[in-house]
């Protein structure tokens, strides 16, 4: 059996905002009725966690999970363990009409911090960055330059940004170019 590894193996650079690849995630699409006290139930099993309301993200002591859309959660843990988080949302959603798929290998994610991180972003994303309308534990699916991503902020004040791995070296490179000195927009 190979080895995992992630999409661009930690690739970092360092402008006027870090942008740094997180390494291996594991993560979960999680579909079917959100509302629901299986639902509920499942995922506070396998994280720890509560449902998020729409666009919010929560965390537990075992993982974190994003709003998506009206009926599909991301949840995302620790790599190592995310078969057994999908084998304990399976069972608990057992009987139910949902669909639980490991989507990890699928997936890069990227770390946007520093001071200037929203300039970095709001130049490529059609999101409102500023501090009063996107925070800590807020998430917006959207595009990053010319392909589909979800943003996230994080409590440190960084912003996680996830992407299909088929397009991590693209996005990796217009956060880099967004990045460098003498871009910022006015956010910091």
């Amino acid at each position: 059996m190979s080895e995992a590894v992630s999409a661009l193996d930690g690739a970092t650079f360092e402008g006027f905002a870090k942008v740094e690849e997180t390494g291996l995630r594991g993560m979960i699409t999680v579909r079917g009725d959100l509302a629901s006290k299986e639902m509920s139930a499942a995922i506070k099993a396998a994280t720890g966690a509560a449902v998020p309301a729409q666009r919010k993200v929560t965390s537990g002591d075992k993982g974190a999970v994003a709003w998506m859309s009206p009926d599909e959660l991301l949840v995302v843990v620790d790599y190592a363990s995310v078969n057994e988080t999908v084998a304990t949302m399976t069972d608990g959603l057992k009987g139910s009409h949902a669909l639980v798929a490991n989507v990890s290998d699928a997936r890069a994610v990227f770390r946007v911090s520093g001071d200037s991180s929203r300039d970095v972003l709001a130049k490529l994303a059609p999101v409102d960055f500023a501090r009063d309308a996107f925070g800590a534990g807020d998430i917006r699916r959207s595009r990053i330059a010319q392909v589909p991503a979800a943003v996230w902020g994080n409590e440190d004040g960084s912003f996680e940004v996830i992407c299909f791995r088929s397009v991590a070296q693209y996005v990796f490179d217009v956060l880099k170019v967004s990045a460098q000195p003498g871009g910022d927009v006015g956010f910091h």
